[in-house]
């Protein structure tokens, strides 16, 4: 599929400058981001060479005894790309069945309901995610605009639009799009710990809002880790008994996802309680220039409970494994990780675990 600059062309057959307004005036805003982000640094820089030679006498000692140095943010965004993994076989996104995001009502904050045709709702333990998205390509800057779908079990362990009981339902599965700070931001509940994997909640980045329709379009495919204190709290609440069993057995280092660095680059930072709720953050960096990182020593097993297609989805996990080719304007290709076939063997999802 053709790109511009990490953006997919809407006429792949015509010139970049053939593209059309709309795609123009997309690649303007990309790059004056950049451009604010370099005149933001050279400004910085201007005012503390300013403090280092005036000032007043109350600041002079200290300017002129130490060089003038920058703190970093406590918000700021990662320095690393966030690692490509599994979607899983229950992704909602076309891959692998049901698409829930060519569904009108998917843009949504709060996940815990079902929208549309179906009513159900999702009980649990009160769960606030916040997602950071830094635009890599653009020098680390909040990838503003971009599109991040996020998806999870629910208490039981089940995921909507595939477990038995809750196929109709399509709770739990929802879009944000990045304010200027790179930030989304979901209303959710505590997932469940089912058999064979670490509780975490899965997630896609789009350039867009536009390109969410096609899975294909995804420039990042990862997963949150859920830290053991907060889960080890939830799970002693009433609903979440089998979960209590299922972590004892499993460790972030023995997890088959993110068992390859413990989780460190995916492990969420937790605040909260079971009474008020739990918020978890994670900031994501994302570069749509570069192969994607990451990566799992093989296909995920285990399975939420009862349900579901045992069918393994095409893109047949996200991201390690054979290797696809995208075309760049230049005519030169790069090739980008892509689906995790080391002995990609899914279990029945139609037994229960």
């Amino acid at each position: 599929m053709l790109r511009y600059e990490g953006r997919r062309l809407p006429r792949p057959e015509e010139e970049v400058v053939d593209q059309g307004l709309g795609f123009d005036l997309g690649t303007l805003v990309s790059r004056r981001r950049v451009l604010g982000f370099l005149g933001v640094g050279a400004a910085t820089a201007g005012l503390a060479a300013c403090g280092a030679t005036g000032g007043s006498s109350a600041g002079t000692s200290s300017s002129a005894s130490s060089p003038a140095t920058a703190s970093p943010s406590a918000t700021a965004p990662a320095a690393e790309e966030i690692p490509d993994e599994t979607a899983g076989p229950y992704p909602g996104d076309g891959s692998n069945g049901p698409d829930v995001l060519e569904q009108s009502g998917i843009v949504r904050s709060d996940l815990r309901s079902s929208f549309g045709d179906a009513a159900g709702a999702a009980a649990g333990v009160p769960m606030t995610l916040e997602l950071t998205v830094a635009d890599l390509a653009g020098g680390g800057v909040p990838f503003a605009g971009a599109a991040v779908y996020v998806w999870h079990c629910d208490r039981e362990g089940r995921y909507s639009l595939y477990s038995e009981g809750v196929t109709e339902e399509n709770y739990l599965r929802g879009v944000q799009i990045a304010d200027e700070d790179g930030k989304v931001r979901f209303t959710s509940i505590f997932p469940a710990c089912y058999t064979g994997r670490w509780p975490h909640v899965h997630f896609e980045v789009y350039p867009e809002q536009a390109s969410i329709t096609d899975s294909t379009s995804a420039i990042a495919t990862s997963q949150v880790a859920l830290p053991k204190n907060a889960c080890d709290a939830v799970y002693a609440t009433a609903g979440y008994a089998s979960s209590v069993a299922n972590l004892a057995q499993l460790t972030l280092a023995t997890d088959n996802v993110f068992g390859d660095d413990g989780g460190a680059s995916q492990l969420g930072a937790v605040t909260g309680n079971v009474s008020d709720g739990y918020t978890v953050t994670l900031t994501a960096g994302v570069d749509t220039t570069t192969p994607t990182g990451g990566g799992m020593a093989g296909a995920p097993a285990g399975a939420p409970p009862a349900g579901g297609p045992g069918q393994v989805p095409r893109q047949a996990e996200h991201r390690p494994g054979r290797r696809r080719q995208l075309h760049l304007l230049t005519g030169r290709t790069r090739s980008s990780p892509l689906t995790a076939e080391r002995s990609t063997r899914w279990p029945d999802s139609s037994t229960t675990p």
